[in-house]
């Protein structure tokens, strides 16, 4: 019945009441199992190989990327196809694993994150996936990556200021044995690149 309900745009009700325009609410479970975001865990994507994306799914996706809260019907109007294909394209790049999920974007500093910081690592080798589970338990952890270079992981965190920052970094990180040094590089101004609406 939920899939029903999004093929048509008004499933997973937005705010409620005959004013709705069909957006359902972030997070709602009810869209989130019709369009497969349960299924998916915190490992990521698959291995499988990329799809190729059409000019449409292309599109879809720069909507969705400004407006994760699209209903199926406006997307479906933006891209010129049915409710039925727009469903079912977004369901599929969900299942291949090109869309990881939907979520808000947050400004760190008025949710009272003031103090972010990348965090570059150096680590035992071969420890990238201890190392990786003990970075994501870290509190304002937004962003890990294995990189090439001078260090091997780069971290960046959010957190309330600068003392929780430190005791993040001289006592949560230093504390995993894996972690072999730390260089903080403190963030002063930060501009996201989201697509214009």
């Amino acid at each position: 019945m939920a899939s029903e309900r999004m093929a048509d745009g008004a499933g997973a009700q937005g705010r409620g009441g005959p004013e709705d325009d069909g957006r359902p609410e972030p997070g709602d479970p009810a869209r989130d199992e019709s369009l497969g975001l349960m299924a998916r865990g915190p490992a990521g994507p698959s291995a499988l190989p990329p799809r190729p994306l059409d000019a449409i799914d292309r599109d879809i996706l720069q909507i969705l990327q400004t407006d994760g809260r699209a209903s199926i019907r406006s997307v479906a109007e933006r891209v010129h196809v049915s409710r039925a294909n727009a469903y079912a394209r977004i369901n599929r790049l969900v299942g291949d694993g090109v869309i990881r999920g939907f979520g808000a974007r947050i400004d760190h500093e008025r949710a009272g994150q003031g103090a972010s910081a990348y965090i570059t690592l150096k680590i035992v080798q071969n420890s990238w996936r201890t190392v990786r589970e003990q970075l994501r338990a870290l509190p304002g952890a937004a962003h890990i990556a294995l990189v090439s270079g001078d260090f091997d992981v780069l971290l960046l965190v959010h957190s309330p200021d600068n003392r929780a920052l430190r005791e993040l970094v001289l006592t949560r990180l230093q504390a995993i044995p894996e972690v072999l040094s730390t260089r903080t590089l403190l963030v002063f101004e930060e501009d996201h690149l989201y697509p214009e609406p």
